[in-house]
């Protein structure tokens, strides 16, 4: 890059200090502010780690780097002329709630739906609910408190609970309001939705939860700048008609009975519109595990990763869905660059996709996943960002060859396919993928590659511990291939652990549905985990 290019993108006119680390100790952080990139008229991103703006963090009183998520949000809200849609998992943020309401008073349609968890003030949980609260379900209950009590003098008193508390705030101005229990149900799984439609065109879609630790930071933690999120900013009738379409199958259209969440949504397929000069698809989880597989959001996530070319680069807060890892493979072996950054809560455990591409497996107790398949060519271009302590790296977006963009509320996993309430987009245009590019070499330019040395060890325990347990990288190299979906009874009935009727069951499900993995074989009657971690290496498809 010459000169004259570096001076238009980089300059050094900002310097951010950070303090109060542990131990009494102070650590200056200089970052450099970069020029913003250029917006799409229609499809803006904002990023609240960007390196290409500044704010004033409403409520711990200080100027901090990034885009101001919650601003965007309440500026959409605000601008409202007649109606304002919410699918949101977790409202926190008492400026939204404000908004909100302002908005209902001004006589817009609010219509707002929350995750039941999520669903009460912080002021109606009794002192036996809280004593029940899993552990970090009770954290971010004390966090939330903390926040709420203004004069931090133990107690909420009514004037805190007005001003603070978000649920509060809109229980007082009477804005209607469902969860995803509110039909009787059990929920689903996760109603997972981040987004907002206002005035049937502007749609918000971004995968920050509307609370302090997603957007700014934990509270009592003022050094933290908040989850890494990114949010899209769209203004399109026709994506907002696909977005009012899904909020209205959960909203239902009057009574319980209308309401359908999780598996009770209709099959709908994936659609593409364009939009100026992008074209995005947009499909909403979840999908039967009874369905096709290619035909839910991991396999739209699964048909894209197969067009890259060049390279593809993901920031992830959950990787578990083992057949993307197998297409990634398979890009991999055809010498597109993959470079993956995986949050640390969930990057090294026995289910990631990481240890896969590092070429690596890990036992839950001795048994390994169903499928699991460590790539045989590992690369070692998987790492963690180095975030603030506290701050979790919460995106959900993969780039393929600088042009497409995946994004949403949708992490790649296998809950989020077949349980939850959720978004995926797909955006193929490069000015946007600019913007999701810079972000993900910002993070791992500062990211740490590799396998960490206890993860290491633990490993090598369990290949002591579980020596009579095959590992996938050597089960992968018996010799034995039997194709389920063209070979004879015969053939089927001679693998290990499968007798004749379960053989015949084998070939009436293919007749149904052509296997693809070993989770296809979990809907066939007789075949248990066990006997399905005894046929890898043995079958094929």
């Amino acid at each position: 890059m010459n000169l004259k290019l570096i001076k238009k993108y980089i300059s050094c006119s900002f310097i951010l200090i950070l303090t109060g680390c542990q131990n009494g100790c102070q650590q200056k952080k200089i970052e450099q502010t970069l020029t913003p990139l250029p917006q799409d008229p229609l499809i803006q991103v904002y990023l609240n780690h960007s390196e290409t703006s500044e704010y004033q963090e409403p409520y711990k009183d200080k100027k901090r780097q990034g885009d101001d998520l919650e601003k965007q949000i309440v500026d959409t809200i605000m601008g409202a002329k007649s109606q304002v849609d919410i699918a949101v998992q977790e409202l926190r943020l008492p400026k939204i709630a404000q908004a909100i309401a302002a908005k209902q008073k001004a006589g817009v349609k609010v219509r707002l739906i929350i995750e039941n968890t999520y669903n009460r003030p912080i002021n109606s949980l009794l002192p036996q609910e809280v004593k029940k609260l899993k552990p970090r379900e009770a954290q971010k209950y004390k966090e939330y408190r903390s926040f709420v009590d203004i004069n931090q003098d133990g107690k909420l008193d009514t004037k805190e609970i007005e001003q603070r508390d978000a649920l509060a705030i809109l229980n007082k101005a009477k804005v209607t309001k469902l969860d995803d229990t509110s039909d009787g149900s059990r929920g689903s799984d996760l109603m997972h939705h981040k987004f907002v439609i206002v005035d049937n065109r502007f749609v918000i879609v971004t995968s920050a939860n509307f609370t302090l630790s997603d957007v700014h930071g934990d509270y009592t933690k003022p050094e933290t700048l908040g989850n890494a999120n990114n949010l899209l900013k769209i203004d399109s009738p026709d994506i907002a008609a696909l977005f009012t379409e899904e909020f209205n199958l959960m909203w239902g259209t009057g009574g319980k009975t209308s309401q359908k969440f999780g598996l009770k949504k209709p099959i709908r397929a994936p659609k593409t519109i364009k939009i100026g000069d992008s074209t995005v698809t947009v499909h909403f989880s979840p999908t039967s595990p009874t369905q096709p597989w290619i035909n839910s959001s991991n396999g739209l996530i699964n048909t894209n990763l197969s067009t890259a070319t060049k390279s593809v680069d993901m920031a992830l807060f959950v990787f578990s869905e083992q057949r993307l890892a197998n297409i990634l493979e398979w890009r991999h072996q055809q010498n597109v660059q993959i470079r993956a950054l995986l949050e640390k809560s969930f990057a090294y455990r026995f289910y990631s996709e990481g240890l896969d591409m590092m070429g690596l497996a890990l036992s839950d107790k001795c048994k390994y996943e169903v499928d699991n398949k460590p790539w045989r060519q590992p690369i070692t271009t998987v790492a963690i960002p180095s975030l603030l302590r506290g701050d979790l790296l919460h995106h959900k977006f993969g780039v393929i060859d600088n042009q497409t963009v995946i994004t949403g509320s949708h992490n790649w996993s296998e809950a989020a396919n077949s349980g939850n309430d959720e978004t995926l987009l797909v955006i193929q245009n490069p000015v946007i993928a600019a913007h999701y590019t810079r972000e993900f070499e910002r993070l791992y330019k500062k990211s740490q590659p590799g396998l960490p040395q206890k993860i290491q060890q633990k490993i090598k325990s369990q290949q002591k511990q579980c020596q009579k347990i095959e590992s996938p990288s050597t089960i992968e190299n018996k010799s034995v291939q039997v194709n389920l979906n063209t070979a004879t009874l015969a053939e089927i009935e001679a693998l290990p652990g499968i007798g004749k009727k379960t053989a015949q069951r084998i070939i009436d499900a293919r007749q149904q549905k052509s296997f693809t993995s070993l989770k296809d074989l979990q809907q066939v009657k007789g075949l248990s985990t066990s006997k399905l971690q005894k046929l890898q290496g043995y079958i094929s498809w």
